[in-house]
């Protein structure tokens, strides 16, 4: 393996790290947007659906992405040596 290749893997790990945070955050925002909601400090419904359909979505994506990484994986591991 080259050390370009390495680095390349390297960012592509600080990568998917970063976006695990970030799905991460909101869907902290999207809890705290329903708590709001609850105890009444919230009147705009759309702003909750909002970050609930963010965080759906940006969950959704990250799954998308951890079902390719393991079906590669799986591939890699079918492969003859």
């Amino acid at each position: 393996m080259t050390a370009d290749a390495a680095a390349g893997g390297v960012r592509g790990l600080e990568a998917l790290e970063k976006f695990v945070d970030d799905v991460n955050t909101l869907q902290n925002k999207a809890s705290e947007s329903i708590e709001k909601l609850a105890a009444g400090e919230i009147s705009d419904v759309h702003q909750v659906m909002i970050a609930v359909e963010e965080a759906g979505t940006a969950m959704e994506f990250m799954l998308e992405i951890r079902n390719k990484i393991v079906d590669a994986y799986q591939e890699i591991m079918r492969m003859p040596v």
